[in-house]
């Protein structure tokens, strides 16, 4: 089933996690740019943060260390062509979505207590759910509303508004919220030089321009953009399919960052910090550059097989053709690991725009054989359960309930294009 005709849409989930690591390196690096840098990124946090009304007393981490306990951080992604500009200036374009647009992308990242394991939850744009309160820009409050789409809450009460409602659904607390634009995508796959990302099957998709051949191809700039956007041009079209797309580039881009030495360039740490701050807004509580720096350092020692990225798990609605309500049982395994900082593991299949890839690319880790699922109308593929978290200790481990789709930040996977 097709969820919904979208667009526009894009994802980066990491570009917090990159302008985090990116101040750290500015902070203490003896390099002569230092002092320019911290001036620089520090004006641009200051300059693009917005209020969140209903967080009180979400506070920075003294100096650099890692912020103590976990972290609940919502990166929502805005269709707006306001100030994109190139194909985004015309009149038509900036009537499709304008002003703070629409969250056609709305992922959660959420950071174990003990640093040792994080869940990465991607909540697709069509899903039908009963929206809390939210401020409005004009002063006072929006009435709870029912039966409405995620996607809307971004423009109907700014960035507190998502926030809101993936707390209601989810029953944590997330202090910590980011909106990313069209070309914040683009700007950061040019600074770390372009992403390498598997195509099992051709993709054609005439929406977004996309063509790419079977194989592996880096990507960047506006075919980065245009991969991350494309839902007619993987799995079966739908927006479900793109998650899954998004996170074969989002995997590819964390095990880039780590495989190319890019932490340890402080020039092109700098790149990727500038990036981030010219194409996002931050909530308030991310405005200080050693709340960022507590962040990326609480990031920076989890194992990629210990970040779990996973699509909400949703099921057709009943009562609205083309979109989709939240599955009872498995929702609620969800949620239950979320409030309770549980470690996560994977029973379930990759989802419907990915595959797991059987053929490594040279110098890849090898990763487990596709195992093939009967009867699975999608046609996906099914991994073996997630290794469990490795550092330190032991980690008791929750396995989700095979309806939840996903996979780790480490397994390599292929994009799974409408062609041959």
């Amino acid at each position: 089933m097709r969820h919904g005709r979208q667009r526009r849409s894009h994802a980066s989930l990491f570009a917090v996690q990159l302008l985090a690591i990116a101040a750290v390196v500015v902070l203490v690096s003896v390099v002569s740019v230092a002092a320019v840098a911290v001036t620089q990124l520090s004006g641009s946090v200051q300059a693009s943060t917005v209020h969140l009304e209903h967080i009180n007393g979400a506070s920075a981490p003294p100096g650099i260390d890692a912020i103590t306990g976990g972290v609940n951080l919502l990166l929502v992604g805005t269709d707006t062509r306001t100030g994109q500009g190139g194909a985004f200036a015309s009149r038509d374009q900036l009537a499709g979505s304008s002003g703070a647009g629409n969250n056609d992308v709305t992922i959660l990242l959420h950071i174990a207590q003990n640093h040792r394991s994080a869940m990465v939850v991607s909540f697709p744009r069509d899903l039908i759910l009963n929206l809390p309160p939210c401020p409005s820009p004009r002063g006072g409050f929006y009435p709870a509303s029912s039966d409405m789409m995620l996607n809307s809450t971004l423009s109907r009460g700014g960035l507190a508004c998502p926030v809101l409602t993936i707390e209601k659904l989810t029953g944590i607390t997330i202090p910590y919220a980011a909106s990313i634009s069209f070309d914040g995508v683009a700007a950061m796959s040019d600074a770390v030089g372009g992403v390498a990302v598997c195509v099992a099957n051709s993709i054609d998709d005439p929406y977004t321009g996309l063509t790419l051949s079977a194989g592996v191809h880096t990507i960047q700039g506006a075919v980065a953009l245009a991969f991350v956007r494309t839902r007619h041009g993987v799995g079966d079209g739908s927006d479900l399919g793109r998650i899954s797309n998004q996170q074969v580039f989002l995997s590819a881009l964390a095990r880039t960052i780590e495989s190319e030495g890019v932490l340890k360039n402080p020039i092109q740490l700098y790149g990727l910090a500038s990036a981030a701050t010219q194409n996002m807004q931050l909530s308030d509580s991310l405005a200080r550059l050693d709340t960022l720096v507590g962040i990326a350092l609480a990031l920076k020692g989890i194992p990629l097989q210990n970040i779990v990225m996973i699509q909400y798990p949703t099921t057709s609605s009943p009562l609205f053709p083309n979109r989709v309500v939240p599955v009872a049982f498995a929702d609620a395994a969800v949620n239950k690991a979320l409030i309770n900082d549980l470690a996560v593991s994977l029973t379930g299949t990759t989802g419907r725009g990915a595959v797991v890839e059987t053929t490594p690319t040279a110098g890849a880790t090898p990763t487990p054989v596709a195992v093939p699922t009967a009867g699975n109308p999608n046609g996906s593929t099914a991994t073996s359960p997630s290794p469990a978290p490795t550092v330190g200790a032991p980690v008791a481990v929750t396995a989700l309930p095979a309806s939840v789709t996903g996979q780790t930040a480490q397994e390599q996977t292929c994009s799974k294009g409408n062609g041959r």
